[in-house]
């Protein structure tokens, strides 16, 4: 009988406290049933948003390395799932290692690169136009509505027209020649997602907003996606349930009284993800 578990390559950030990264992409995943293989490209104590003085080590010494070690061991991979990435050197080893992988590997992409209209601090204009090489080779990826801005070299804006939200997913369909799905995206209505597959139909899920936010979500989105795309859940059901959750576990959190900067409460959540 074939192993029903499927195996991920996942190269991103481990941050040690904090609900970010690999701290909520390992137990999502493996809610889901399916097996997570870290890279690392940087361990740091603490992630970034609200913390400050935390201990930063590069990892990019170490990836390739790591990644020939998997290939002589002859270690296949369903997906590669691609998220935090430290330097523009980073970029160039993920896309040697999704250059040697079979044409049938789902290549899913998270280009971390900001959020609230702005760059992060670590992003240089090399890694921005690397970014753009690397969301080329993907089959799906999950800008949240800054970043899908900055790959198309459009300056970010608080709100946009129905028309604007369009052409910006039908031009990223372009660009990475796969399935786009735009997170963080606000109406009167809330705050949800918006998606465009090769159809170029725009979709929108929309949950109201809560009143609290928390480092991670998307992570965590983009983690549940990934998941059920995996089991052969259709582009759209993937959406809303990865929607549903963040909403599940965002209106669970804020109930309790605790820094915000730690993330959600995901551990009492993830039953709502196996099946």
């Amino acid at each position: 009988m074939k192993n029903p578990v499927l195996k991920i390559a996942a190269v991103h950030d481990l941050s040690g406290f904090g609900r970010c990264s690999f701290s909520v992409i390992l137990p999502t995943l493996s809610a889901m049933g399916h097996q997570v293989c870290p890279l690392p490209t940087a361990s740091l104590s603490t992630h970034t948003g609200g913390y400050t003085g935390f201990v930063f080590r590069d990892l990019t010494p170490d990836m390739e390395g790591w990644w020939r070690h998997w290939q002589k061991e002859g270690v296949e991979f369903d997906a590669f799932y691609s998220g935090f990435l430290g330097n523009a050197e980073q970029i160039d080893i993920t896309l040697d290692m999704i250059d040697s992988l079979p044409r049938d590997t789902l290549i899913f992409v998270d280009p971390v690169m900001g959020d609230d209209g702005v760059l992060y601090s670590t992003y240089t204009e090399e890694m921005r136009e690397g970014m753009k090489r690397l969301v080329r080779c993907a089959d799906v990826i999950t800008p949240n509505i800054t970043e899908a801005a900055f790959l198309l070299d459009k300056k970010p804006k608080s709100s946009y027209t129905e028309d604007e939200l369009y052409e910006i997913a039908r031009s990223l369909t372009e660009l990475c020649s796969g399935d786009v799905v735009i997170t963080g995206v606000e109406s009167p209505d809330g705050v949800g997602a918006v998606w465009m597959g090769k159809d170029k139909k725009l979709c929108r899920y929309i949950h109201e907003k809560h009143e609290k936010s928390y480092p991670g979500t998307g992570d965590i989105f983009a983690s549940v996606l990934l998941g059920k795309l995996l089991k052969g859940d259709s582009l759209d059901t993937s959406v809303k349930c990865a929607c549903d959750f963040i909403y599940s576990v965002v209106g669970y959190s804020k109930q309790f009284d605790y820094p915000t900067r730690e993330g959600v409460l995901l551990e009492a959540r993830l039953s709502e993800l196996i099946d």
